[in-house]
């Protein structure tokens, strides 16, 4: 249990570090349209990052 769950976070930092390393001007132009956001619209796309992962590891795991 605790192995997977250092191999989930693992692939999210992985993941997660791609567009810096790949595109770094790009992604800091991405963070800046983050950053005027309102928030709820960020809410918005964080409830839904939420649901499509939890439903993706329904499907899954199942």
């Amino acid at each position: 249990m605790w192995q997977d769950l250092i191999v989930a976070i693992a692939l999210v930092l992985v993941i997660e570090g791609i567009t810096p390393a790949l595109s770094p001007a790009s992604f800091r132009r991405g963070l800046l349209m983050v950053a005027q956001m309102n928030d709820r619209v960020l809410r918005r796309i964080g409830l839904a990052a939420m649901l499509g992962g939890a439903l993706l590891i329904y499907l899954v795991k199942g």
